[in-house]
């Protein structure tokens, strides 16, 4: 894969569909709706990205501890086989539902363009966040030892509360989906 830096551009409403894929565990999920919770959380997620890899544990981290919000791992790389989807998931301790998304539906739909990348969808399907987990990377080979900003957090937070999300979108670094 190659890296880069997201471009900013505002995705409007999805329009939620019947679209369902089954996790890796054969669970059938629905990742534009969220259900009984508050929002759906797609962090698109490449398995030879060194970056995404390395928020494996930040990421379960924020799934844990907001628990009222719907998680999913979308796998973007379109040769991944499941099988070693559930080894890398295995590997990385991934705690949330892994999805897989061969045929880059959810890709085309929210138009992500960078791993990791979070798009943030409350039940409408309107967008409340896209962007980066926090700024831990500041560049391609740039990384600082901890982020300063934790954009993602506060915007999960800020949903909780009811408050609006003070920074709707951030600009990703991390490998380009092909």
């Amino acid at each position: 894969m190659f890296c880069l830096i997201a471009g900013l551009g505002w995705a409007g409403p999805v329009v939620a569909s019947d679209l369902a894929f089954n996790d890796l565990e054969g669970v059938v999920r629905h990742p534009l709706e969220p259900g009984t919770k508050l929002a759906s959380v797609l962090i698109f997620y490449g398995h030879d990205c060194p970056i995404s890899n390395g928020y494996a544990p930040e990421i379960n981290r924020i799934s844990g501890s907001h628990t009222n919000f719907a998680f999913y791992i979308v796998q973007v790389d379109p040769d991944l086989t499941i099988a070693a989807a559930k080894q890398h998931a295995k590997d990385y301790d991934l705690h949330v539902p892994v999805l897989m998304d061969l045929k880059h539906e959810l890709v085309q739909r929210l138009n992500p363009k960078v791993t990791p990348e979070v798009v943030v969808l409350d039940k409408n399907g309107k967008t409340l966040y896209r962007g980066r987990i926090d700024d831990r990377n500041v560049e391609i080979d740039k990384h600082r030892g901890a982020a300063t900003q934790h954009d993602l957090i506060d915007a999960l937070d800020a949903i909780a509360t009811g408050q609006p999300v003070k920074q709707k979108e951030t600009q990703a670094i991390g490998c380009v989906i092909q």
